[in-house]
């Protein structure tokens, strides 16, 4: 049964939180949770994309939004975060903030690798810990992790970020039942290529990603915003889904990694 604005705010607001919401998915969420009702705060690294994106919501929505630009790759910025939440009822957080290092592993220096680790695992494993203690007590809430299908089987020229993003996958999906028990929704939202900024500055060849699916982020937050409450995980978009069977059902795990390493150094040249 579909749910309305009054009920979706009722159970996850009266506010929400979006990390990595300047542009892009994190953008299309803070709209569709504002066109909701919910009142904001998001969060990003650069100021002004963020303050423009505020004032939008603002204007555009009547609700209220509160910007914080923090680094998540700078571990202190988390504590800062949790400070600046603490007199605010949050009752979803969207986890879109990630960082991908693009190339072959070894190329990238050891501290890009830790970075990455830091932004895709540790930040949200600290915010979904804090707030989801808050949201069990009062037995309701949601919470949605980004993941990718890159994270679906080892994925070369992004191995570590495909990690992480499998990483995020399983965390969600296993505390789906944990604290769904007390109330609170958790979901995995597995997104495929997005037609974003990122996706678009990491620079695949012109013409060698013809043939990948690529969404809108409108569409990638309408599907999981539907799907938060009824299942552990979503892959968003069909023409995903079935490329997602394809490589996890249909293909041997060996065969399934080395389509996607070709996929990638077709289309970034390793």
């Amino acid at each position: 049964m579909a749910r309305g604005p009054r009920q979706f705010a009722a159970r996850y607001g009266p506010w929400a939180i979006v990390a990595g919401a300047s542009e892009g998915i994190g953008a299309a969420f803070a709209h569709a949770l504002a066109a909701k009702g919910l009142d904001l705060v998001i969060v990003a690294r650069r100021a002004g994309p963020l303050a423009e994106l505020g004032d939008e919501l603002e204007t555009r929505h009547k609700v209220k939004v509160q910007a914080l630009a923090l680094d998540l790759g700078e571990p202190g910025n988390i504590a800062a975060l949790l400070a600046a939440l603490a007199d605010r009822e949050i009752g979803l957080l969207v986890w879109n903030a990630a960082l991908s290092v693009m190339g072959p592993f070894l190329d990238q220096p050891l501290d890009a690798h830790l970075t990455e680790l830091e932004v895709n695992c540790r930040s949200p494993l600290t915010v979904v810990h804090a707030l989801g203690n808050l949201m069990v007590a009062r037995r309701r809430g949601g919470i949605i992790l980004l993941s990718s299908l890159s994270g679906m089987q080892g994925t070369a020229l992004v191995a570590n970020y495909a990690a992480t993003k499998a990483w995020t996958r399983v965390l969600a999906e296993g505390l789906w039942w944990e604290l769904g028990k007390s109330g609170v929704d958790v979901l995995a939202c597995v997104a495929g290529a997005t037609e974003t900024p990122g996706y678009r500055s990491s620079a695949p060849k012109r013409g060698s990603d013809a043939n990948v699916p690529v969404q809108s982020p409108d569409a990638v937050a309408a599907e999981a915003l539907a799907a938060l409450g009824r299942r552990p995980s979503i892959i968003t978009g069909s023409r995903n889904r079935f490329a997602a069977a394809l490589l996890s059902r249909l293909l041997p795990r060996r065969a399934a990694v080395r389509l996607m390493g070709r996929t990638m150094d077709r289309m970034y040249g390793g």
